[in-house]
């Protein structure tokens, strides 16, 4: 069982289990999604979503469980901060399905910008100094120089603030943290992991962004950023997919800034048939596909279009619809593809009459907020 279906890494996932012989269930707040139009998928429950009750969220996968026999559940998104928590209600239950993420107090650290930072540190691992918001801390980083001051639980870069040296600190009603800002290149890493031992690993780059999210990327050779993964993972023996944002400075020094115990687009660039191998045991280690340039092509064809009086973002945009692969693109299975707009109109239809991005809404009734602890 999936717990969600709105983004490309389910197709992903979902295609690689079908092709191995699993029979793919998919549990998703939206009546329709982007994994739903996949022939991997055998069936859909629409579910209730997480910001509408947690407890009721919970209940629900629950069901789906217990009504199809469900062997493993796959969380994908933001909603795997919730699901771990169901992976802990069924520990050590007999016939249980196994959860593939960390236990949900490990799997909130590493959600948490603040907590993260910490687990890095004591990890011997380079990071930016992070301090809560409201802090006299706090106060005297952005008096010695530039700072970011973000939620300390959000997504998609929602919530995000930079703020100069010596500038006023701005008023927040949520929890918030404060980080210095750090000059160099932005660089993601993406890694799949059992019991802190790395399954596989890339880094890649962002070479189109729509907002806040890339919508073509890059993946690279880069033996710090994965050296600096492989040892985060054996410190904190994570289990599950795990992302991370770092910059990487004139000495080539990644700096994680912040983490996402959840999958992202760098699985694109794992061998689809590897990840259910993987997740499974099934093989020891997984391989990357040789594509290392990749493109969720109607977003990235939406900015293209967006950008039209922008000559030198409309060529570059240009050059990469032209030349990535599109990551759901498949001839066996064309309907995630070709059916892309009808499947995802439910996020289109709520950004356009928020007045907001789609990456500012689609997780919106799936990510995790602290009084959801309750």
């Amino acid at each position: 069982m999936l717990t969600l279906g709105r983004l490309p890494p389910a197709v992903d996932i979902a295609r690689s289990f079908a092709a191995s012989g699993w029979r793919v269930v998919v549990a998703e707040p939206f009546k329709r999604h982007m994994a739903g139009t996949s022939r991997a998928v055998d069936l859909s429950v629409q579910v209730p979503a997480p910001a509408a009750g947690p407890a009721a969220y919970l209940e629900a996968l629950q069901r789906v469980i217990d009504n199809e026999d469900v062997d493993l559940v796959v969380p994908v998104s933001e909603e795997t901060m919730h699901v771990a928590q169901l992976g802990d209600a069924l520990a050590g239950q007999d016939g249980a399905p196994d959860v593939f993420c960390a236990p949900g107090p490990a799997t909130l650290a590493l959600h948490s910008k603040h907590d993260f930072i910490a687990l890095a540190r004591d990890a011997g691992l380079t990071v930016p100094e992070t301090v809560r918001a409201g802090s006299t801390k706090a106060a005297a980083l952005a008096e010695a120089q530039d700072i970011i001051i973000k939620p300390e639980f959000s997504c998609s870069g929602r919530g995000l603030q930079r703020v100069a040296r010596g500038s006023a600190l701005p008023e927040t009603d949520t929890a918030h943290i404060v980080q210095a800002e750090l000059s160099g290149d932005e660089v993601s890493g993406f890694a799949m992991a059992r019991a802190g031992r790395v399954l596989v690993s890339c880094a890649y780059r962002a070479t189109v962004r729509h907002g806040s999210v890339a919508v073509a990327f890059e993946r690279f050779n880069a033996p710090a950023v994965e050296a600096w993964i492989e040892q985060f993972v054996a410190a904190t023996q994570h289990t599950g997919f795990i992302a991370f944002d770092f910059i990487v400075d004139a000495e080539g020094v990644p700096h994680a800034i912040e983490c996402n115990p959840r999958a992202t687009s760098g699985l694109h660039f794992v061998t689809q048939d590897d990840i259910a191998a993987v997740i499974t045991g099934a093989k020891a280690s997984a391989d990357l596909r040789d594509d290392t340039l990749l493109q969720e092509f109607w977003s990235n064809w939406t900015h293209w279009f967006a950008s039209l009086r922008d000559g030198d973002e409309r060529r570059h945009t240009g050059w990469s619809l032209r030349r990535a692969r599109d990551v759901t693109w498949q001839a066996k299975d064309p309907g995630v593809f070709l059916l892309a707009t009808w499947s995802t109109w439910p996020i289109i239809g709520q950004a356009l009459k928020r007045g907001e991005t789609f990456a500012e809404v689609l997780a919106l009734d799936i990510e995790y907020q602290p009084e959801d602890a309750a």
